[in-house]
């Protein structure tokens, strides 16, 4: 049986604003090429399972940019893999749903 034991704590900052636009549109590319080469190499249901690991979700936000301790990097690292995967989506075979609360709210349907 495993038992974890805390071993410390910390205080992430929220972070207010938006993402740059240099900054969003290198996380779209470097998003695109990453989840392309996973694709390749291991197939979508691979990238599914990567994205739903919180560590290694984490690693790419901060491969693609954000900040590590980033209160906004669930949104902006969907929202660049969004705008760069959903156009090639019949040819990649995944689609990215969902993005920030308040602009998939405006839709009536996300998918």
């Amino acid at each position: 049986m495993l038992v974890l034991k805390r071993s410390g704590s910390t205080d992430l900052p929220l972070h207010y604003g938006h993402v740059p636009p240099w900054l969003a549109q290198r996380m779209a590319k470097l998003g695109l090429a990453i989840t392309e080469a996973i694709l390749v190499e291991y197939g979508k249901a691979e990238v599914i399972r990567r994205l739903s690991n919180p560590f290694w979700f984490q690693s790419l936000g901060a491969v693609m940019g954000m900040d590590w301790h980033s209160s906004g990097i669930t949104t902006s690292v969907m929202g660049a893999l969004k705008k760069s995967i959903n156009p090639l989506s019949k040819e990649l075979g995944i689609y990215i749903c969902g993005g920030k609360g308040n602009i998939v709210a405006k839709r009536q349907v996300s998918f």
